[in-house]
C-alpha cells in the first residue's frame, strides 16, 4: 500500500492514507514522496470526501474509515483495482507470479527493460537496490519492434504478482486484476495457508491466472515443477515458453535453457541456450540454482515477450544489484559475513542456505531462522523444515512470530531441534533476540556466514547483531 501510494503521488494523484503508524522506512519515505499521512484511523479523515478510497487488505469489514467510505457511498476498491485502473491502462501488463521468487524476478525483469531503453513501469514487493523503490511511473516512450504485436508498441508494466486476497470485500488474488499480457510462473507450492486451507484452493488460483493470459500474449513457465507444468497444460491459452537448468528433469522441452559455469562470491556465470541453441556465456551477480532460474525466467519474458535483445543482455544483467532483504550482506564485522534474506517457506529456506554454502564454501554456516508468516508458524511444513536446513552447520530458532495459535497447529520448534540434532546438526531453541545475539557473539568465527531468515524486522536483530559481533 505505500509503494502504491508513492506510484500514485508519481503519476500527478493528490495522495493520503491512514495507518496505525508511520514506522521507518516506510514512513519517512512517504513523507518524502508528498504523501500525507494520518496517524490512527479516524472518520474525520474522510470529511474532505475523496475521489477515491483505496482499502488495503489489512482493514477488516469493521475498521471505521473503510465503513465510512462504503456507508457513505464514496467510492472505493482495493489495490489491485487501483493499480490497473490508474498505471496498467495504456500499458503492457507484465505480471510474475508463484510461490517463490516473484520479488527478485519481477524486479530483474524491470532491470532488463529499463536497461535496453522500454521505460518499463513496475510496482514490486521489495526494493530493487538498482532503482532504490519499489515502483515507478511507466516512461512515454514506444518502441515498434520488428515482428512485434501490439505489447511491443506499448510501454511494459512490471507487476509483482501477489497471490494473497485483496480485501474483505473481495477475496479474489491481487493477481488475477493485472490482465496479463505477458506472465511468468515461476513455481507452485501450498502457502498462504490462512487464506488457502487446501492445497487445491491455492492451485485454483493460479489456475485462473494462467487461464487469463490471452491467446496473443506469452506464459512464461518453469518446465522442472510439476504443478506449474500440470496447471499450464490444463488452462493455458497463450503461447507457453518453457525455461530450465539443463541439469533438472525438464517435464516439457524448455525454449530456454541454462548451464551453470561457476558459482561464486561474484554470482553465477552461465551458458544460455535459446530455442536449443548456444547462444552467450553471461553472468548475474546474484549466488544460487534458484537465482538462475529467476533470471532465465527474466530473460525470457524480456526477450521472447517483448523483443529486447539478447545480444545486448550481457552488459545490463552483470549490474543487477539484487534486492533488498534477498541475500542482502549487511555487515562484515570481524569478517564474518552477516546476510539479512526474506527466506521462510521450506524451499526458500532450502535455495538460500544452498546459494550461501555456494557464495562461502570456507567457514561455518549459521542459519538464524524466525517461523514468523501464517505459513511458517504452523505445523504445515514441520518435515519439509528439517530437510531444509541441509546446507547449515547450525541452526538457531527464534520464537514463533505469532500466538494464539492451538497447539496441534503449531510449528513445534522443539521437535524441529531433536530432528535436526538427529540429523547430525547443531540446532538450538533460543527464547529471544537478545540471547541468539549473545550465542553468535561466542561462537562465530572470522570466515563464518550468518543467514537471518524472516520475512519480519525480527525483532531488530540485523543491527543488534552486527554491532554485537562489532
Amino acid at each position: 500500500m505505500g509503494a502504491l501510494a508513492g506510484l500514485l503521488g508519481e503519476l500527478g494523484h493528490d495522495v493520503s492514507g491512514s495507518d496505525v503508524a508511520f514506522d521507518p522506512p516506510m514512513g519517512p519515505a512517504l513523507l518524502e514522496w508528498g504523501i500525507e499521512c494520518l496517524p490512527g484511523f479516524d472518520a474525520k479523515n474522510l470529511e474532505q470526501e475523496p475521489d477515491l478510497v483505496v482499502i488495503g487488505n489489512v482493514c477488516r469489514k469493521d475498521n471505521v474509515e473503510a465503513r465510512t467510505a462504503i456507508d457513505g457511498g464514496m467510492e472505493y476498491t482495493h489495490i489491485a483495482g487501483a493499480l490497473r485502473r490508474f498505471a496498467l491502462e495504456g500499458c503492457s501488463p507484465l505480471v510474475v507470479a508463484g510461490t517463490h521468487g516473484k520479488t527478485t524476478t519481477s524486479s530483474l525483469t524491470a532491470w532488463l527493460l529499463d536497461g535496453l531503453g522500454f521505460e518499463p513501469g513496475f510496482l514490486v514487493g521489495g526494493i530493487p537496490k538498482n532503482f532504490g523503490r519499489s515502483f515507478r511511473a511507466p516512461g512515454k516512450r514506444r518502441l515498434p519492434v520488428d515482428g512485434g504485436g501490439e505489447r511491443h508498441r506499448r510501454t511494459p508494466f512490471v507487476v509483482e504478482g501477489d497471490e494473497y486476497d485483496t480485501a474483505f470485500f473481495e477475496k479474489t488474488a491481487k493477481f488475477l486484476h493485472y490482465l496479463p499480457e505477458v506472465a511468468i510462473v515461476t513455481s507452485i507450492e501450498h502457502d498462504h495457508i490462512d487464506i488457502y486451507p487446501t492445497k487445491e484452493s491455492y492451485v485454483d488460483a493460479f489456475e485462473k491466472f494462467v487461464a487469463s493470459v490471452p491467446e496473443s500474449g506469452l506464459l512464461v513457465a518453469n518446465a522442472a515443477d510439476q504443478t506449474v507444468v500440470d496447471v499450464v497444460n490444463r488452462h493455458a491459452k497463450a503461447t507457453v515458453a518453457w525455461y530450465a537448468l539443463q541439469h533438472e528433469v525438464a517435464l516439457e522441452p524448455p525454449h530456454w535453457l541454462a548451464a551453470p559455469a561457476t558459482m561464486d562470491a561474484r554470482g553465477t556465470s552461465f551458458d544460455l541456450f535459446a530455442g536449443g541453441v548456444f547462444a552467450s556465456r553471461l553472468a548475474v551477480p546474484m549466488s544460487g540454482e534458484h537465482n538462475l532460474k529467476n533470471t532465465l525466467a527474466a530473460i525470457a519474458a524480456a526477450c521472447q515477450g517483448f523483443g529486447a535483445r539478447l545480444d545486448k543482455i550481457g552488459p545490463v544483467l552483470a549490474g543487477f544489484q539484487n534486492v533488498k532483504r534477498r541475500q542482502d550482506l549487511i555487515g562484515e564485522p570481524r569478517g564474518i559475513f552477516v546476510y539479512d534474506d526474506f527466506a521462510h517457506h521450506p524451499t526458500a529456506v532450502r535455495e538460500t542456505l544452498g546459494a550461501f554454502r555456494s557464495r562461502h564454501p570456507g567457514g561455518k554456516l549459521f542459519a538464524v531462522f524466525e517461523p514468523r508468516s501464517a505459513t511458517a508458524c504452523r505445523n504445515l511444513h514441520q518435515a519439509e523444515y528439517t530437510s531444509s536446513f541441509g546446507a547449515a552447520d547450525a541452526v538457531l530458532l527464534a520464537p514463533l512470530g505469532r500466538s494464539g495459535l492451538a497447539d496441534d497447529e503449531r510449528l513445534d520448534t522443539s521437535r524441529l531441534v531433536e530432528e535436526l540434532r538427529a540429523a547430525g546438526t547443531e540446532a538450538h531453541n533460543f527464547p529471544s533476540v537478545d540471547t541468539i545475539v549473545e550465542h553468535l557473539v561466542k561462537a562465530a568465527a572470522p570466515g563464518d556466514t550468518i543467514a537471518l531468515l524472516s520475512n519480519g524486522a525480527f525483532g531488530g536483530i540485523h543491527s543488534k547483531l552486527v554491532e554485537a559481533l562489532e
